[in-house]
């Protein structure tokens, strides 16, 4: 019940249940504490979920496990709290309870999105085996410190190192160089509105595309964001493995190498999964 409660965001219920359950003498599963910390952090209540982690530390300390930890770490890294993250991973070690991937992740990307990107790829430097959830905070992170050219750094590497990329991995990467720069580039091939606009054209809708026109210059109107998602899944066929590899063509023709490894990769992923 009170992870019910806590999923529709209903703490008032759910603390109503644990009091009810600590009246009666029954104590709450961890899989109930981590819920309820859970919930406290997405709700922006991050002192209530800490003082609920350190109550049961202090009382059940032997019940908390590696998905406990995570979880804190997780959100201390979001709130710029890596020194606290750090003594919590010092007692994971005294307890020896192995650090994974995961929880590692998780303090990467706070180190980055902050740009401690040295003592980042310290930690990633001490990582044992890289997997994609490593792989993937780096490029999210680069990414948003605008290190687009490192990040795809960061994507040859994980191809080279066996590591294959997700549709994630794509869509994150693609969104990284074609944001808002992309979405009103001078480059005609990363300008979605030259696109969008061409799109229409091509497709016989003049009254459409003055309407859009009219509507961009007298009220500052964008063109619609761009649904990499559905474009990837749509161009996942035999007509988006020619498409990509003329499109990577085309942008290494105008200086972007980097974009266009990205496509020509995917392309490639859709040649493969063809011939399967």
């Amino acid at each position: 019940m009170i992870k019910g409660f806590c999923d529709v965001g209903d703490l008032v219920e759910a603390s109503k249940v644990w009091n009810l359950m600590v009246d009666e003498g029954f104590q709450p599963d961890i899989d109930a504490v981590e819920k309820m910390m859970e919930t406290h952090f997405k709700i922006n209540r991050y002192d209530e979920a800490l003082k609920l982690f350190q109550m049961t530390r202090t009382m059940r300390i032997d019940d908390l496990g590696l998905s406990t930890y995570r979880l804190v770490i997780d959100w201390m890294c979001k709130r710029d709290k890596t020194a606290q993250a750090y003594l919590m991973f010092e007692e994971m070690h005294e307890r020896g309870i192995q650090v994974d991937n995961l929880t590692l992740a998780s303090l990467i990307y706070g180190l980055l999105v902050r740009g401690r990107v040295r003592e980042a790829y310290r930690v990633v430097g001490g990582i044992e085996r890289l997997d994609i959830s490593v792989y993937h905070v780096l490029i999210k992170g680069l990414l948003r410190l605008r290190r687009a050219s490192e990040a795809t750094q960061v994507f040859r590497e994980m191809i080279k190192k066996g590591c294959e990329p997700t549709m994630h991995t794509y869509i994150m990467s693609l969104q990284g160089h074609l944001g808002k720069r992309g979405r009103k580039g001078t480059v005609t091939l990363m300008n979605f509105e030259t696109i969008f606009v061409g799109g229409l054209v091509k497709a016989g809708k003049s009254l459409e595309v003055t309407k859009y026109v009219e509507r961009r210059y007298r009220k500052g109107l964008e063109v619609p964001r761009f649904d990499y998602n559905n474009f990837l899944h749509y161009y996942s066929n035999e007509e988006g493995v020619v498409m990509f590899e003329e499109v990577a063509k085309k942008l290494r023709e105008v200086g972007s190498v980097d974009l266009a490894e990205i496509f020509e990769r995917y392309g490639l992923r859709m040649a493969m999964s063809d011939r399967r």
